[in-house]
């Protein structure tokens, strides 16, 4: 049966979730990701001549799964994994985890049940890794890249930093460029890849194959950005275990550090001990000629290697905490240097609490040494209020990157948001680059209008801060206020709970709504075209949701009021609950009729909806036949009750009691009453018991005519029905959200003006002598002069 990938990754990290006991996630992974390492090798090179990963005899994933259940299945897979990093080179990569470590792994049986366990997991025939997928279907890579961001986001804050979130990574990739790259010798560098994910991220931008090189302290995480490299299909990747700021690998023959065409890096923030092991007064590579960073702190080391191991036309990005944009002391002298030659491109804040390292605020710094030489500015971009929450940390939503990425390259200014800051302005703030300096991004203030408190009437400034809305809606503004009785201030002619009505009725928002769905009907039959292109073999599913994604800012991008990011957010968020499994699945087997690409519902609605209908009647009758019963019980409960002594020990009433007992009073004329109601109930039950039984045999018949409908469609008729009858309708509710959010908005600004001013000084104090004269009017008919 079909699977969706989705729920196949998050299946996979259940059952594995399930069987770590009491072992922290950051040691767990190791085993974990080995095996499907394992896996993948087995399945896609095993039996094959001049593969690129040879698989010896006794070193597969089958050799693995013959030990399932035996008391040696630790130390066989020791061995098994032993032969395999033999015949490749990879010792010390993925023999690291010991999966004969009682510690870790329990003792005799309970070992022996984890392991083999494990190793089913891993049958799973979903995760089939040696037929060939589309191109963009990366199934392998996505679930490395699943289980990573979860081990990342269990393993803490110490243990959390080799991984990149994909969406930062996404950002980097596409602003510094490596999707221009044309040259097949052309290469890419990250100084501090931890699991290679920000590597493999930004290579992937690449529309040709580029060399990749990284390089990683820490020695389980490089031995995982290997394997990552090779899961990825870049197997020829060169990975180096080792410090990178005192003993870098990458070099020249002549001992010069080598330069690459574009370098990416997440360093690890602020570090102390970054220094150790060499004097950065002798550099040996000349990394510090801008200044040395101070020893307590490594940001600036990261950042001048990273520089220095660009080409001279070469393109960079690293994310660092925002203390290097403002820092003083060696650091503001560094940062006046590096501003002086023109190395900063752009500068990006992000959102807070993005990264599983730590939870302060970051900025992606992009650096281009090819045009530093005519630089005129930096261009910045405040990006830190788009984000989710997403558990206990935020995360970069799709149209969060979209905006960036379209917002960065095409230097676009956006008040509030971006802007170009000429190096002369930065020069005026002493080259420090802290962004509120640059883009003021906080909220307007909500000023309080005292002569509306006093005496009454709705500010003209607070209507006119509407003005966006009432450039399209002209006829609303003068359905909802009139001039009040003095200048500057107006009234509403409607009362506030008449207000959404009247905006959702108006002829100018009505006629908007309808420029909104003529937009989505021209898109759905635009992307008609592409969609027809899905068809095996292979294709490219990166392209084709990006030209979906396209056509449809082309369609949005000319309508005022809603915004193309938040429409292309609603398309990506079905692409990626729905559309995103049904395309892959689409591409590889066709458009082949199924229970997952369509539901059933759809072939009920579109077939058997008379058959639906009638089981819904019998439901319908279902129900009036509980209420009467329950009605019966209600009326004669109680301890004078008839049903009293009917009940069992659970509450509830015995049919054979209830018969036993019709059956006993039923010659009685003392009991005719009693009889009466009970023969009523009894009658209730044996139509409730025939009833249910109509509901169970329609509902098994309808389920066998959908089965025998699914076997009649033909991949035309299916194809149809997922288009027209699934991605379609999904699409446009969501499309209608936005046209609600619209005047849901509007509606809560006019409420909270008219809330804020509809009690004025003036009437307060007309209604309190009102009051007052009651007051004094009844003490005087008491006896008692107050005035």
């Amino acid at each position: 049966m079909a699977i969706k990938k989705s729920e196949l990754y998050s299946s996979l990290w259940k059952s594995c979730d399930e069987l770590r006991g009491g072992m922290d996630a950051s040691q767990y992974k190791d085993y974990v990701l080995v095996l499907l390492f394992m896996k993948y090798v087995s399945d896609k090179y095993a039996g094959k001549n001049h593969a690129l990963i040879e698989v010896p005899p006794g070193g597969s994933f089958q050799d693995m799964v013959a030990l399932k259940g035996k008391v040696d299945i630790g130390d066989g897979i020791n061995k098994i994994i032993a032969k395999l990093a033999e015949a490749n080179d990879l010792k010390g990569v993925i023999d690291v985890a010991d999966f004969n470590n009682e510690d870790k792994l329990g003792r005799g049986k309970e070992m022996v049940d984890r392991l083999s366990n494990l190793i089913s997991i891993f049958q799973n025939p979903a995760l089939d890794f040696s037929k060939n997928r589309a191109e963009g279907d990366d199934l392998l890579g996505d679930a490395y890249e699943y289980l990573m961001k979860n081990f990342a986001t269990q393993s803490g804050k110490s243990k959390g930093q080799f991984y990149t979130p994909a969406e930062v990574s996404r950002v980097i990739a596409q602003v510094i460029g490596v999707q221009k790259a044309t040259r097949q010798n052309q290469t890419i560098y990250d100084p501090t890849c931890g699991s290679g994910s920000l590597l493999l991220k930004a290579a992937a931008e690449s529309e040709t194959v580029i060399t990749i090189y990284g390089q990683e302290m820490d020695n389980a995480t490089a031995a995982m950005a290997r394997m990552n490299m090779i899961l990825h299909e870049n197997p020829t990747a060169e990975i180096w275990k080792d410090n990178t700021l005192s003993n870098p690998y990458f070099k020249n023959p002549d001992g010069a550090l080598k330069t690459f065409d574009f370098v990416v890096a997440n360093p690890p923030f602020s570090t102390k001990s970054w220094s150790n092991g060499f004097d950065p007064d002798h550099d040996l590579y000349d990394r510090f000629v801008d200044g040395i960073p101070p020893s307590k702190n490594g940001d600036y080391a990261f950042l001048l290697h990273i520089i220095r191991s660009m080409k001279s036309t070469g393109k960079g990005a690293v994310i660092l905490p925002h203390g290097v944009l403002f820092r003083g002391n060696a650091e503001g002298e560094i940062r006046r240097n590096i501003i002086n030659k023109g190395y900063i491109k752009g500068i990006i804040s992000l959102p807070a609490n993005l990264f599983f390292g730590t939870g302060i605020p970051a900025c992606i710094i992009v650096l281009d040494k090819e045009n530093a030489g005519t630089r005129k500015g930096i261009f910045m971009i405040d990006a830190s209020k788009g984000f989710i929450k997403d558990g206990n940390k935020n995360r970069l939503r799709h149209q969060d990157i979209r905006k960036i990425v379209d917002v960065f390259n095409g230097q676009l200014e956006i008040p509030g948001y971006s802007r170009m800051v000429p190096t002369a302005e930065i020069r005026e703030n002493e080259f420090n680059l802290n962004i509120p300096r640059y883009i003021d991004s906080s909220e307007l203030e909500d000023i309080q209008d005292i002569e509306a408190h006093l005496k009454g009437g709705i500010p003209n400034r607070d209507i006119e801060a509407l003005e966006k809305y009432w450039k399209d809606f002209p006829s609303l503004k003068e359905q909802l206020f009139m001039t009040a009785d003095r200048d500057g201030y107006s009234q509403l002619k409607v009362e506030k709970d008449q207000i959404k009505n009247v905006i959702q009725n108006n002829k100018d928002f009505q006629e908007f709504s309808k420029k909104v769905k003529l937009a989505f009907e021209t898109w759905s039959q635009r992307i008609l075209t592409p969609i027809n292109s899905l068809n095996p073999p292979l294709i490219s599913i990166k392209n084709f949701i990006e030209v979906l994604s396209d056509l449809l800012f082309q369609e949005f991008s000319d309508i005022p009021l809603i915004d193309k990011y938040d429409v292309y957010q609603k398309l990506m968020d079905y692409w990626t609950e729905t559309m995103q499994d049904d395309v892959f699945m689409i591409v590889n087997e066709g458009w082949v009729p199924n229970e997952i690409l369509i539901p059933a519902e759809i072939i009920i609605n579109q077939f058997f909806l008379e058959e639906q209908f009638r089981i819904f009647e019998f439901e319908t009758e279902k129900g009036n036949l509980v209420a009467q019963k329950e009605e019966l019980e209600e009326e004669h409960s109680g301890e004078e009750g008839v049903f009293e002594e009917l009940r069992a020990d659970n509450g509830k009433i015995s049919k054979s009691d209830l018969k036993h007992r019709i059956q006993e009073i039923k010659d009685d004329y003392d009991f005719v009453d009693e009889f009466m109601i009970l023969n009523e109930y009894l009658k209730i039950l044996d139509n409730e018991v025939a009833i249910n039984k109509i509901i169970t045999q329609n509902q098994k018949q309808l389920q066998v005519n959908v089965k025998n409908r699914y076997s009649k469609l033909s991949n035309l008729d299916s194809k149809n029905l997922i288009i027209e009858m699934k991605w379609m309708p999904k699409l446009k509710i969501k499309i209608d959200d936005e046209l609600e959010n619209l005047s849901q908005c509007l509606y809560k600004y006019l409420l909270e003006i008219e809330r804020k001013y509809n009690t004025s000084l003036i009437s307060l104090e007309e209604k309190i002598e009102i009051l007052s004269d009651k007051a004094y009017s009844q003490l005087e008919k008491m006896g008692y002069l107050w005035k």
